[in-house]
């Protein structure tokens, strides 16, 4: 598996209370849950750089705030309108 590496100043991860294994953790489900609430990738996507089953992902999309339905309401009836 390819691996991208940066160097990160051990202040950030300090500042979340986080070693480095749970930073780059969180930087990894806050990446997907960005790309996916700008709909960019799926939902399968995500969970999978997350490195999360598709429920925990549900799970953490809850915990960030962001919706998992990536219709608006308007969409949505005017689907079920037929156009």
């Amino acid at each position: 598996m390819p691996q991208v590496t940066k160097e990160l100043s051990l202040g950030a991860c300090s500042a979340l209370r986080l070693d480095l294994e749970e930073f780059a953790r969180e930087m990894r489900l806050a990446a997907a849950v960005k790309w996916y609430e700008q709909q960019g990738i799926s939902q399968s996507k995500a969970a999978e750089i997350a490195g999360l089953s598709r429920a925990e992902f549900l799970g953490a999309l809850h915990r960030y705030g962001v919706s998992p339905f990536q219709y608006t309401a308007e969409e949505v009836i005017a689907e079920v309108r037929g156009g």
